[in-house]
């Protein structure tokens, strides 16, 4: 049996993050994550986007509908501007690891942690009894995603930023439990105007693909006429827009569509703001339309194409997961080797 590993101090700079495949892709998937991951793919660091199957199925999910979403979502990253050839991309469940070492990661957070993550306490509800195991050892798994490649950076929305801090703290444990330096503290990346898009009809809630009215989101399936009527009903107040971005703090609405342009524009909210300053939302919002369509579009129309061949897809997904089994695996052996675990079978 090999010795425990003793890593460097420091840590190559590698970027994980995933989105889950359990429903359609929306404009908030696109600029609070799509957007980005293309941004960082481009900045020259190693990137590895993951579509977490294994996350989906803490609630249940029809296995042909989420065959169906887990392949348009790889065709959402790739139509956004994923190179498969620069990044890597596949879909969690064909690489074990992620498994094997979120089991290792049950055993060293601790139930209060994972009993303080908000989110479950949102989605389980007063039925808390009856949810999943699954649900509420998401954090854990989520951690093991991240550190199975020992990434050191996270690009994250603000509602995911806890999650985060466990998988910090699970990794601080681990290395002080036994004594290595061995999994790095993630760091997470926060950018951009619209890292949270929030609801078409509702400025308080995030905008979600599990929302029952499809006039709260805009999908990237949606053609260019579906866009822009749903920025035109999209819920404002009386009141044109503000000359400085102050103006927006108790208007959740204005707020999200301007942060919205922002996002699609490339620019601040204080330029959009600066530029559209006392407009009525008769003027804005079409205008946000024509910007959404001219953005958006061409990433319909290329979903569109990809999804024609499945097989393809199919095939680009067990690339990758090659690639990030090439990564996982010696590192989840060495998490073996560090906790006493005998690996004699041959391979």
């Amino acid at each position: 049996m090999s010795e425990p590993v003793q890593t460097p101090q420091t840590f190559p700079t590698r970027i994980f993050s995933g989105i889950q495949p359990s429903g359609g892709l929306t404009l908030g998937n696109y600029l609070g994550a799509l957007k980005r991951f293309v941004e960082k793919q481009d900045e020259g660091i190693e990137t590895i986007y993951c579509l977490v199957d294994m996350h989906a199925i803490t609630v249940w999910q029809d296995p042909i509908k989420l065959r169906q979403q887990t392949r348009e979502a790889a065709c959402g990253f790739i139509a956004a501007g994923i190179d498969p050839a620069r990044s890597i991309l596949f879909n969690q469940s064909q690489v074990t690891a992620h498994a094997e070492l979120g089991w290792i990661f049950n055993c060293i957070a601790r139930m209060g942690w994972m009993s303080r993550m908000t989110q479950f306490k949102d989605k389980a509800g007063k039925n808390s009894e009856n949810v999943s195991l699954g649900l509420f050892a998401y954090p854990s798994l989520m951690a093991a995603d991240i550190m199975a490649y020992k990434a050191t950076h996270v690009p994250v929305g603000e509602d995911q930023k806890q999650h985060l801090e466990l998988c910090r703290d699970i990794a601080m444990k681990f290395n002080n439990d036994y004594g290595v330096n061995f999994f790095p503290i993630v760091e997470p990346v926060i950018e951009g105007a619209a890292t949270r898009v929030m609801s078409l009809r509702d400025g308080t809630s995030k905008m979600s693909k599990s929302d029952p009215s499809d006039q709260s989101r805009i999908n990237l399936t949606d053609d260019a006429d579906t866009i822009a009527k749903k920025i035109r009903k999209a819920k404002t107040d009386m009141d044109p827009l503000p000359d400085h971005v102050e103006g927006l703090k108790d208007r959740p609405e204005a707020k999200n569509l301007v942060n919205i342009y922002a996002a699609l524009a490339g620019h601040t909210p204080a330029q959009v703001i600066k530029d559209y300053a006392g407009a009525q939302f008769g003027t804005f919002k079409p205008a946000l339309a024509d910007l959404a369509v001219a953005k958006l579009s061409p990433i319909t129309t290329e979903m569109s194409r990809l999804m024609q061949d499945p097989a393809e897809i199919d095939r680009i997904l067990g690339e990758g997961a090659a690639r990030a089994d090439a990564i996982a695996r010696p590192i989840l052996n060495d998490v073996y080797d560090i906790i006493g675990m005998i690996r004699s079978r041959q391979v």
